[in-house]
């Protein structure tokens, strides 16, 4: 199992090629579900930071995919 701070560099990691190399892609981070609790005092743990990390390497993975489909 991965530590919260190594969760967190990967995050960070990710966030940063994403906004770097897919800056059209960045303006909708803030849009996830994941950054928009829906209680007042939200549980951060090792499993939700992961949830999002996962969430982060999805949405690149897809939009790269997407992209590349268009360009052939």
């Amino acid at each position: 199992m991965k530590e919260i701070k190594e969760i967190l560099s990967e995050i960070i990691l990710l966030t940063n090629q994403i906004e770097l190399e897919y800056p059209e892609l960045y303006k909708f981070l803030e849009e996830q579900p994941m950054t928009i609790p829906a209680e007042n005092n939200p549980k951060i743990d090792r499993d939700t930071l992961e949830d999002y990390m996962n969430g982060l390497r999805q949405l690149l993975e897809h939009y790269v995919e997407e992209h590349q489909l268009r360009r052939v």
